[in-house]
């Protein structure tokens, strides 16, 4: 049986982080509140988990990687590849002008 992808609104995933966060000032005591989010949202406990690390290291809380300079390098990893791919067929399309132009080979 295949499992369905459960997607859940920004608001949804901020307005929980708020109440881990609110209400689990210490990592000692997040443990009840991600477990109680879960199960009133309906999902395991690793995703609001993964929100409030997601939020902590936005805000600079935790050490990683923020949303932002992610999506920014994902952007110029892309654009990096496209230049890659032009540039290879730019090449292959030059040396098919040279070869035209320099008319049948000697055998």
């Amino acid at each position: 049986m295949s499992q369905m992808t459960i997607r859940f609104s920004r608001e949804m995933r901020a307005q929980a982080v708020r109440l881990v966060l609110d209400n689990g000032d210490q990592h000692v005591f997040r443990l009840p509140w991600v477990l109680s989010i879960s199960a009133k949202i309906g999902c395991g406990a690793q995703m609001p988990k993964g929100w409030v690390q997601k939020a902590e290291v936005d805000s600079g809380k935790r050490a990683g990687i923020p949303t932002e300079m992610a999506q920014r390098m994902q952007a110029l990893e892309r654009q990096n590849r496209e230049l890659r791919q032009a540039k290879e067929v730019f090449r292959k399309g030059e040396g098919l002008a040279i070869g035209s132009r320099a008319g049948p080979h000697p055998s």
